[in-house]
């Protein structure tokens, strides 16, 4: 795809939004494509993070893995959704993990090559900081919501 068409996908599809057009551009610099057959996996809990991800096709299952057991499905993301956080906060080390459910083509964006970008450009790390803030509080919320309905107890507050 064209990078024109890329910029305007993610300023109009994604929470990538609130960047213009040239932070937008820059961080495409940093950008390649990636595709996932249904069943790999595409980052697990505890590794190290060293990108997040621009879903724009197929279906992502992010899950807390399980010491015992299954893991428990925590999000099922779809296209123009954003996968990872965890590379823009110390330790860089992945808080979920993430399994495609379907075949699925992916942005992968280089997370340590930005995190320079933003040391240069205050503002870009300030506004992506934002962004991914925001990303994390979904993220963790449905996390939470997934553990309340999975361990609780009918009638458990």
């Amino acid at each position: 795809m064209h990078a024109a068409n890329l910029v305007n996908d993610l300023q109009t599809r994604t929470i990538l939004s609130a960047l213009d057009s040239q932070q937008l551009k820059r961080l495409l610099g940093h950008a390649k494509e990636q595709r996932l057959l249904a069943g790999e996996l595409l980052f697990s809990q505890g590794t190290a993070a060293e990108h997040f991800y621009v879903l724009r096709e197929g279906t992502v299952q992010i899950r807390v893995p399980a010491i015992n057991g299954p893991a428990l499905d925590v999000q099922t993301l779809g296209a123009d959704d954003v996968i990872g956080w965890s590379w823009l906060i110390p330790p860089y080390q992945w808080t979920f993990e993430a399994r495609a459910q379907t075949d699925s083509t992916l942005l992968v964006f280089d997370g340590k090559a930005i995190l320079q970008e933003c040391e240069q450009d205050p503002a870009l790390g300030y506004a992506l900081m934002k962004i991914f803030a925001a990303l994390m509080s979904r993220r963790l919320h449905a996390a939470r919501r997934k553990l309340m309905d999975s361990w609780a107890p009918p009638g458990w507050a």
